[in-house]
């Protein structure tokens, strides 16, 4: 079972790094996909909401920063070495469209998918009327890591439902934290 699941990964991969390569991508996902593009971005989008969010801006950024830093250290240092999945871009050398660095040893999960799932995650249940921008963009990031030749596409898959739980199991521990202050008085949990 997981040797065939191995090979539709795998023919997947080749459909989308290969099969659909054109120079529009081969210019755009290596921009999408590097993390030092999104630095700026995502620093304003916590420093707004920290400034200009309110309580309930505050509230977001504190579980939005917890969240991804348990994501991201969670996926790199215990579930890749673990896995010890080799990137494609380390396994299929010669038969693949390799656009940026080849990245660290291991793949599986994905770091980028899991932190941009989990962040939309996040602030969706914050700012439900984004909902369907940030899910575009954490397919679109997802979707540049296997276009660049550094995933397959289960490491994207899994990565994002990874991200999804976590987000998850912050978000849960949130409402609780607020269900129980709630009922002893405190009003610093409410906003709106």
């Amino acid at each position: 079972m997981i040797s065939w699941l191995d090979s539709v990964d795998r023919a997947l991969f080749h459909f989308i790094n290969g099969t659909l390569s054109n120079s529009i991508f081969n210019v755009i996902m290596p921009i999408i996909t590097n993390q030092d593009v999104w630095a700026i971005p995502i620093f304003l989008l916590v420093l707004g909401l920290l400034i200009k969010g309110g309580k309930k801006g505050r509230i977001t950024a504190a579980i939005l920063i917890f969240a991804i830093i348990t994501t991201d250290a969670i996926a790199a240092q215990l579930i890749k070495p673990l896995i010890g999945r080799l990137r494609p871009s380390y396994a299929l050398t010669d038969s693949i469209n390799l656009l940026v660095s080849k990245g660290g040893k291991y793949s599986f999960v994905s770091n980028h998918a899991a932190n941009m799932f989990c962040a939309a995650t996040v602030l969706t249940y914050f700012f439900s009327n984004w909902k369907h921008v940030l899910y575009a963009l954490a397919v679109i990031v997802a979707f540049s890591r296997v276009y660049v030749g550094v995933h397959y596409p289960g490491d994207i898959i899994f990565g994002g439902i990874f991200g999804f739980g976590i987000a998850w199991m912050f978000i849960s521990l949130w409402v609780i934290v607020k269900m129980r202050e709630i009922k002893r008085g405190q009003t610093w949990v409410l906003y709106n």
